[in-house]
């Protein structure tokens, strides 16, 4: 059980955990940032989102592979016991999340796509108070009302800005997987090390996808031409490794040791600066320039993201048992 505490300063144990979860958070935010604006210089090339999540999952699989089965230290049965729960966590938080994803970003811009799949905090929310009885207090409540606001200018409706319909269809499946990972990151109770768990969705997520390649249910299509940027063409291989090390292995696995520390909701929020990461790069590798709007959106989001923070630092996480 947690303990509410309205009054009482936090204790340096919490401080320091909140602290490294903040950054963890913000090295996964940063690092999944960067994904669509690298994936859409493969797929301008002819690749398919199939297969440029496929690559980018099985690199990312095979390099924290060896990880994953060194801090599980022999345990086995742990790992038995949580076969459900893994295979979950590869089909929809890493499968599902990321091909619906770079599959949005063939119809849209990266910006709007990512901000589509970010209204996830919004469904972790609902879910921890349903499933959980988990109510969101008054704070929380109103950093995420900031968080939507400034989502909704980043997204630049308002404008009548062209919105394709099948890009937003994509980005929903998105928005599922992506509130998947929040929920099944921040778990501690399995007992499953974050590097296991993480290994074990990737490895299940590139199984699901290679087998969707294979049954054509899932077209895939890959080529040698170099992928063209803001900054030059660079050969083909040098997106796909960043796209495998950088926003699949160090994303995955920094994100789950930051739910972890943060709990489902708050690092929920914290990764909506993913969406201004995305923006970011989108602006420095595809010319995709944000409109004023979205700069004052993207304000509202890190406004929110604090807000919610304030309002989350009123619970108290007790410190793990080690075993």
């Amino acid at each position: 059980m947690t303990t509410l505490t309205h009054d009482a300063p936090m204790p340096a144990a919490a401080t320091s955990r909140l602290g490294a979860g903040l950054t963890f958070a913000l090295v996964s935010a940063l690092s999944f940032g960067l994904s669509g604006a690298l994936a859409r210089g493969l797929l301008d090339t002819g690749w398919s989102p199939g297969a440029t999540v496929l690559i980018r999952v099985a690199i990312a699989a095979a390099v924290v592979l060896p990880l994953g089965l060194l801090s599980l230290r022999g345990r086995w049965a742990l790992l038995r016991r949580n076969t459900g729960l893994v295979v979950t966590y590869g089909v929809l938080a890493v499968a599902g999340a990321q091909f619906c994803y770079f599959s949005a970003v063939q119809y849209m811009q990266v910006g709007p796509a990512l901000l589509i799949e970010y209204t996830a905090p919004a469904a972790v929310v609902v879910w921890l108070w349903l499933r959980h009885g988990q109510r969101p207090g008054a704070v929380t409540l109103l950093g995420a009302g900031l968080a939507a606001a400034g989502l909704v200018l980043v997204l630049d409706v308002a404008s009548g800005a062209d919105i394709s319909l099948p890009g937003v269809a994509w980005g929903l499946g998105a928005m599922v997987g992506a509130a998947t990972y929040f929920v099944i990151s921040a778990d501690e109770d399995n007992g499953l090390p974050p590097f296991a768990l993480a290994a074990g969705g990737l490895v299940v997520g590139s199984l699901v996808l290679g087998t969707l390649g294979l049954v054509g249910l899932m077209p895939m299509t890959a080529g040698t031409a170099p992928a063209s940027y803001a900054v030059g063409e660079v050969a083909w291989w040098v997106p796909v490794l960043l796209l495998g090390l950088v926003t699949a292995g160090l994303s995955y696995t920094s994100g789950i040791a930051a739910g972890r520390r943060l709990g489902s909701r708050l690092a929920s929020f914290v990764a909506l600066t993913e969406v201004l990461a995305a923006v970011v790069f989108a602006w420095l590798l595809l010319d995709e320039l944000p409109r004023a709007v979205q700069l004052v959106g993207g304000v509202l989001v890190l406004a929110g993201v604090v807000v919610v923070k304030l309002g989350e630092s009123r619970t108290v996480r007790p410190e793990p048992v080690v075993t």
